[in-house]
């Protein structure tokens, strides 16, 4: 499996009180797959990714990605794994205000080894016209638009996205998922997604319940619905 997480366990501390956030947590996700985790606020979902993408760390368990035990890496270690590996969605856009659209993307392929073609990138996000805008003359969905952009150009192994689609209306959210599933498809990219929206689910290879830090169920989705059709 590409992603395989093991027993992985992670609780914070407040004075004397301990919350547990995530409680042996089992999982795995194959090469090229999309993956869906869905639960409510708090369930863990978000601490999970976070330590799939080396944001933040266990106190126990194993997370292996592409053969690499991040899990075990140093800081420097992580920083690189990080660079190389993995490209970052979140729910707000978190776009350089002062850049246009083209720099915002080329502050992250100037960092990257084998970086994508930037115009390539837009190319494919749709947004190649808006190059020189800057993000304050985009709208929402415009602007999540280059925020994939950005994960995509440094061509990571993994894409993880956290509530993508959460400050976006209906219509807009769709495309944003049809971009996604675009993603996958072209570039072979494999992409774990947490969302509320259970809707979301049915475009996905794997789907995870999370309920108070534990994986509750995954299914196999033997049908893969595309994301246009996707009704909520």
């Amino acid at each position: 499996m590409f992603i395989k997480v093991e027993n992985l366990k992670k609780s914070y501390r407040t004075g004397d009180v301990k919350t547990d956030v995530l409680k042996g947590v089992k999982m795995s996700l194959g090469k090229g797959e999309i993956g869906v985790i869905l639960g409510p606020s708090g369930s863990g979902k978000s601490t999970l990714l976070n330590i799939i993408g080396g944001i933040d760390r266990c106190d126990s368990g194993k997370v292996t990605v592409d053969d690499i035990e991040v899990t075990n890496l140093t800081d420097d270690q992580l920083t690189d794994y990080r660079r190389e590996n993995i490209g970052f969605i979140f729910q707000f856009y978190n776009l350089i205000p002062n850049l246009t659209v083209g720099e915002n993307i080329e502050v992250v392929s100037n960092i990257s080894r084998s970086p994508l073609d930037t115009d390539e990138v837009l190319k494919a996000v749709g947004m190649l016209d808006k190059k020189y805008r800057f993000p304050r003359e985009l709208s929402g969905g415009e602007q999540q638009r280059v925020s994939i952009a950005r994960a995509v150009v440094k061509n990571p192994k993994l894409l993880l996205c956290d509530e993508p689609t959460g400050a976006l209306d209906f219509s807009t959210s769709r495309e944003i998922l049809k971009l996604l599933q675009q993603i996958n498809r072209d570039f072979g990219t494999t992409i774990l997604m947490i969302t509320h929206n259970t809707a979301i689910s049915a475009m996905a290879n794997r789907v995870y319940r999370m309920r108070s830090g534990e994986i509750v169920e995954e299914i196999i989705n033997e049908r893969i619905i595309h994301a246009e059709r996707i009704e909520w």
